[in-house]
């Protein structure tokens, strides 16, 4: 038994053979809780820490791939790294899996404005490893820090982050949402796919994964989290979930955005998840989830505003593929929402189809606002076990942006249903839905972004909150409807 945040997770003895696969033997293994930070000092921006910051050459890569390591401190001093798998490990929440250094740091240059507003560092190596072959996927830490050269003396720390992602038979399928963290991302100052002198909706502006993940300053009214800089938003909208699946025992491997332009990776498994803020898609995941669909894959959208922007992957500079993306034009076909984002922010150079098809439910206006996660079906199979009776209510659970306008599509159910608030005025009616796919699978869609804060608590994580409105962390109708919903998307 594994306890979180005060609750108990354990699995149902029906799947007591979970405790054999790759991530039950993993998670055996001794963890550290070194891999948190603990001094983070930023600059007067507050957008990054140029003391250590750093970068990946990959967003994800398989064991036997190089991975690249750029870093840079202001001013040059020495530094080490330390490589951590993300994890449960008996609820330190990491193990340290490799460790470098001393290296010797210098200033690394900033580059200036390119096209569409870039910022694309060209930065030198600092340090390269070929992933070994025992790492198990998973989502990778690299925990920097400044050596002083005296106990006296402060040192400083961030992180990176890439992803550790494998082409074996797995239950679930755990899509990190980086596309969302890149777009977000203001690394040096203020320069993120919305702050384009012309507008913050527009297809301006064009982000590179070449550079470090700032603080995420989109979200400090939402996230007031220095000290996970450098992860993006992995720490904040989707750590909770990870935790909780390894916690208990799930088989469960992990990639990027850009690991589904095809459906190789995700017809490998019987469940495909998408967690947090998954709002930029480029269209060949669409296409790639309508396969999954089509082919059997259940999916599982534990996420809101999700699959909000076509957002095309274009090569670096140095001609790295996938390394950029831009706002390239809304989801939602000729919906309302979308043709009200193309008359005010088009003309954009592309339209994606009517997601509602695909997850049962669609981006709406207002996007943003909090509420109660309220039940509306208590006799579905997905609420046994948890006591839940018509009405009751979630405190906090939806936000900070969510679902609604389900399409008429065969069979769907709503199951639960509600008004999110912006601080008490302009209100949206939000859904939650499940229907059938077309091979005895399953399509389920959480509608909110905060649906993982009802799952754990894990170290190092603080509760987010929006519009005078926060989850209140771990709850056990949360965990166990999403037990009862992976539970049945396995079998």
């Amino acid at each position: 038994m594994a306890a979180t945040g005060g609750l108990s997770l354990s699995l149902d003895p029906k799947y007591e053979t979970r405790r054999t696969n790759r991530i039950v033997e993993e998670n055996r293994k001794p963890g550290s809780r070194d891999w948190q930070l603990t001094r983070v000092r930023y600059d007067k921006s507050e957008q990054r820490t140029a003391l250590i910051e750093g970068y990946c050459s990959r967003q994800s890569l398989k064991a036997g791939e190089k991975l690249d390591i750029m870093v840079s401190t202001d001013p040059g001093v020495p530094y080490e790294l330390d490589i951590y798998r993300t994890g449960y490990y008996g609820g330190t929440g990491a193990r340290l899996m490799k460790k470098i250094g001393p290296l010797q740091g210098r200033p690394q240059t900033v580059p200036s404005p390119g096209e569409m507003n870039i910022h694309e560092c060209k930065w030198d190596v600092s340090t390269s490893f070929v992933i070994p072959d025992d790492w198990l996927s998973g989502v990778y830490l690299g925990k920097l820090k400044t050596l002083p050269g005296s106990e006296d003396l402060p040192y400083w720390e961030s992180y990176i982050i890439f992803i550790v992602t494998d082409e074996r038979p797995v239950d679930l399928l755990f899509q990190c949402s980086d596309n969302t963290w890149q777009a977000y991302n203001r690394w040096p100052s203020n320069y993120s796919i919305y702050t384009h002198p012309k507008g913050i909706q527009g297809p301006w502006a064009k982000v590179s994964f070449d550079r470090p993940y700032g603080r995420q300053a989109q979200y400090m009214d939402i996230v007031n989290d220095p000290l996970s800089f450098g992860s993006g938003e992995f720490i904040s909208f989707e750590r909770p979930f990870s935790y909780f699946l390894e916690a208990e025992g799930y088989d469960v491997a992990y990639c990027a955005n850009c690991d589904m332009l095809t459906p190789d990776r995700g017809l490998k498994a019987k469940a495909f998840l998408s967690i947090g803020h998954d709002e930029y898609w480029d269209i060949r995941q669409f296409k790639s989830a309508e396969k999954l669909k089509e082919s059997g894959v259940n999916l599982l959208f534990f996420s809101g505003n999700s699959v909000c922007w076509v957002s095309p992957f274009t090569d670096s500079e140095a001609g790295r593929p996938n390394r950029r993306i831009i706002r390239g034009g809304p989801y939602g076909a000729d919906n309302d929402y979308a043709n009200d984002r193309r008359r005010l922010h088009g003309p954009f150079p592309e339209r994606g189809p009517d997601e509602g098809l695909l997850m049962g439910v669609r981006n709406i206006e207002p996007v943003n606002g909090g509420g109660d996660w309220i039940i509306v079906k208590p006799t579905h199979w997905m609420f046994k076990g948890t006591g839940v009776r018509k009405g009751d209510r979630i405190p906090g659970l939806i936000g900070w942006e969510f679902h609604g306008d389900a399409p008429d599509l065969p069979g769907l159910e709503v199951v639960a249903e509600g008004t999110a608030w912006q601080g008490g005025t302009n209100p949206a009616k939000w859904q939650s839905v499940i229907y059938n796919g077309p091979k005895n699978n399953f399509i389920f869609n959480a509608s909110t972004i905060f649906w993982a804060q009802g799952l754990s608590s894990p170290p190092g994580h603080t509760l987010p909150w929006s519009h005078f409105n926060r989850p209140h962390g771990p709850d056990a109708r949360v965990q166990q409807i999403t037990r009862n919903l992976l539970n049945r998307a396995i079998t």
